[in-house]
C-alpha cells in the first residue's frame, strides 16, 4: 500500500499537469478513489478522451498503482471509461448515437413511471416532491454544477420510482451515469437552472390535476430538448 493511503493527504502531481487538482481528504480505498474520479469528470476538470495515466494519477491522489488500477476498473465497467489495448484507459467520449439512446431509454422508463402516478403509493409520489424541492434548494443555495446535476437527474429518477419496480430503477440509474458524463461536457454556466425548476414544477402540477397525458407531453418536450442541448454543445454533429 501506497503510504499516504494510510494518512490525510492533499498531494499534488509533481508537474502540476491536468491531475494536480485532484486529492482526497482520508484514507484513500478503491471506492474513495473511484468517487474523486467521477467527481472530476463529472465536473468536467478531466475531459472526455483524456488518458488517465496510472502513474501520474498514483501519484497526485498518493496511492498505490494497483489501488489506482482497481477504480480505474470500476469506471470503465461503468462506461465512464473506456479501456484499449496497448492505449490503457482514457475518459469515455459521448457520440451521437449513444445519447440519442440514452434519450429513447429515459423517455420510455421515466414514462412508465409518470404513468403510475395514479396507482402509485403515497410514499413514490412524496419521492418526487422531495426531489423536486431538494433541487430547488439547490438552485437557492447556488450549488455546484455538480450538485445541481445530480439533484436535477434525482427528480427524473423518482419519476422512475414511480413504477415500484427495482428493476427499473437499477436501469435509471445506469442509464443516468451515461448521462451525466455528456452533461459534464457542456456549458456549466447555470442560467436555466431556475428554469428547469419551473418545468418540473409544471410536470408535477399536470401530475396532480390527473392530466397524465400533459404530463407525458411534458416529459416529452423536457427530454427532447435535452438530447438537442447536448448533440449541440458537444458540436457531435
Amino acid at each position: 500500500m501506497h503510504p499516504a493511503e494510510r494518512a490525510t493527504d492533499d498531494t499534488r502531481g509533481p508537474d502540476g499537469g491536468p491531475f494536480g487538482g485532484l486529492s482526497l481528504e482520508h484514507s484513500s480505498t478503491v471506492d474513495r478513489v473511484a468517487d474523486e474520479l467521477r467527481r472530476a469528470v463529472f465536473e468536467g476538470e478531466i475531459e472526455s478522451g483524456t488518458p488517465l495515466r496510472e502513474v501520474a494519477l498514483a501519484e497526485s491522489l498518493g496511492v498505490s498503482r494497483p489501488t489506482l488500477r482497481e477504480a480505474l476498473a470500476m469506471l470503465v465497467a461503468e462506461g465512464l471509461a473506456t479501456r484499449e489495448p496497448n492505449r490503457g484507459v482514457s475518459v469515455a467520449s459521448p457520440d451521437p448515437e449513444s445519447v440519442r439512446d440514452v434519450s429513447r431509454a429515459r423517455t420510455v422508463l421515466e414514462t412508465a413511471g409518470l404513468q403510475h402516478w395514479p396507482t402509485a403509493s403515497e410514499d413514490a409520489r412524496n419521492a418526487v416532491r422531495r426531489a423536486l424541492a431538494d433541487y430547488e434548494q439547490a438552485v437557492a443555495d447556488g450549488a455546484s454544477y455538480q450538485e445541481l446535476n445530480q439533484r436535477h437527474l434525482a427528480i427524473h429518477l423518482s419519476l422512475v420510482g414511480l413504477t415500484e419496480s427495482p428493476r427499473l430503477v437499477a436501469m435509471a440509474e445506469s442509464i443516468v451515469a451515461e448521462l451525466r458524463l455528456a452533461l459534464a461536457q457542456i456549458d456549466r454556466v447555470r442560467r436555466n437552472a431556475r428554469d428547469q425548476a419551473g418545468s418540473h414544477h409544471h410536470l408535477l402540477d399536470l401530475l396532480d390535476s390527473g392530466d397524465i397525458d400533459g404530463a407525458v407531453a411534458e416529459l416529452a418536450d423536457h427530454l427532447g430538448g435535452a438530447e438537442d442541448a447536448i448533440i449541440e454543445r458537444l458540436d457531435l454533429e
